[in-house]
């Protein structure tokens, strides 16, 4: 395993970002539309496209240890520790590139998510509000031990 099987990696680790990006966008344009009925899908794919970059980044990681190794580094060796470690020739600027790239890609992800959750919890609070109006109120006793709704104040005329 070497520095092509790397960059490789990172190049569908990069298109998976994307997608990623992309997937969450359309969350957000569900979400902002109203159209709650696809959330679900939504949400669904944003799920699947996490699980195959999940996949994709321990696979990265393996490829990244044993080139680390092979570069005198330590196992764990970060992109950046890759990319100054590089021998002579354009890895170390790949490396790099790829970095900033991904480093970039994340930090949309982060954003979308929290405007995504944002909007999500005003929903859900949304949601508990009209449906805390929905339920009863609790009612009073009447003479005859039954529950009575016509709990409204009322105002009595003292010179009675």
């Amino acid at each position: 395993m070497g520095p092509e099987e790397l960059t490789t990696l990172l190049w569908r680790e990069r298109e998976l970002l994307d997608l990623l990006v992309f997937k969450l966008e359309e969350e957000h344009l569900v979400l902002t539309s109203g159209k709650t009925r696809w959330l679900d899908s939504a949400t669904r794919e944003v799920g699947h496209v996490m699980e195959r970059l999940r996949a994709t980044s321990l696979e990265r990681t393996a490829v990244a240890s044993a080139v680390a190794t092979a570069w005198g580094l330590a196992d764990d060796a970060g992109l950046l520790d890759l990319a100054d470690a590089a021998p002579a020739g354009p890895w170390a600027e790949i490396l790099a590139d790829h970095h900033r790239a991904m480093m970039a890609q994340v930090e949309q992800v982060r954003s979308l998510r929290d405007t995504n959750l944002h909007f999500l919890r005003a929903g859900l609070r949304s949601t508990q509000d009209s449906a805390a109006n929905l339920a009863p109120e609790a009612g009073t006793y009447d003479h005859h031990g039954h529950t009575s709704q016509d709990a409204g104040s009322r105002l009595l005329d003292e010179s009675v």
